[in-house]
């Protein structure tokens, strides 16, 4: 059954308009009287009826509440170092399937793309749009957050106290992910990935004086995008969200 975001909360009546509303009109070609899943912005879903479809508007009846378990109960932010080329849109779509609650775009120094303040706004439109996606096709209950284009200082001066900074750090060889994760549970973590140049010694200085733990994931070098996918997995299975557990 297809599944729709809902802007506000689910309620006997109820409207999808925009995309979605053409989506459904001229793409689907979905009729009154099918059936679609809705989830609403306190990640409840439903099914629900559609009783009215116009290319503007289709109006739904809610059916019935729905159980559901798609959302982590780990909450997990990626904060990736922009990354060369579409990259970014490739780990963004992953990440948001593995169950990130948000990705943070951070620009570090080895940094290669150099976005205007403009061409930033439109990047990011364009990897909300593909999360939105994402979260379809994978059946979360929310949709990921894709923030601003943010700097790495900015990012560690924001971190909330009961937050735990996870600094996946190619040249750390005394802690690995793992022990970093026995020592340091929390419900909410930051996973920091480095662009392809990696993080240069100043910003590895400043991310464990600004109190970010550096961690390794393993014995071989990453390419960034790998990096990242494969420290969310270890992250969320770890705390049984990928069928493991500490």
């Amino acid at each position: 059954m297809r599944r729709f975001f809902l802007n506000g909360i689910i309620s006997e009546t109820m409207e999808l308009t925009g995309t979605d509303a053409h989506h459904i009109a001229r793409v689907l070609r979905m009729a009154v009287g099918d059936n679609v899943i809705i989830a609403d912005e306190n990640e409840r879903t439903a099914k629900a009826e559609i009783t009215a479809i116009t290319d503007e508007v289709v109006t739904l009846s809610l059916i019935e509440y729905l159980e559901d378990d798609s959302e982590p109960t780990v909450k997990v932010r990626l904060a990736q170092c922009l990354p060369k080329s579409d990259k970014m849109e490739f780990i963004v779509q992953k990440a948001v399937e593995l169950g990130a609650v948000s990705i943070q775009p951070v620009n570090s120094e080895n940094c290669v793309v150099k976005y205007t303040a403009d061409k930033q706004a439109k990047r990011v439109e364009r990897w909300q749009k593909i999360a939105h996606e994402a979260a379809k096709q994978c059946k979360r209950a929310a949709v990921p957050t894709v923030e601003p284009i943010i700097t790495l200082k900015e990012l560690l001066s924001r971190v909330g106290e009961d937050e735990t900074v996870l600094f996946c750090y190619e040249a750390e060889d005394g802690r690995t992910l793992r022990q970093a994760l026995n020592t340091h549970q929390a419900e909410k973590y930051t996973v920091l990935i480095g662009p392809e140049g990696g993080f240069s010694p100043e910003e590895a200085r400043l991310c464990q004086e600004m109190g970010a733990h550096p961690v390794s994931l393993g014995s071989r070098i990453l390419r960034t995008e790998t990096a990242s996918l494969a420290a969310l997995t270890m992250v969320l299975y770890a705390h049984g969200e990928l069928g493991g557990a500490l």
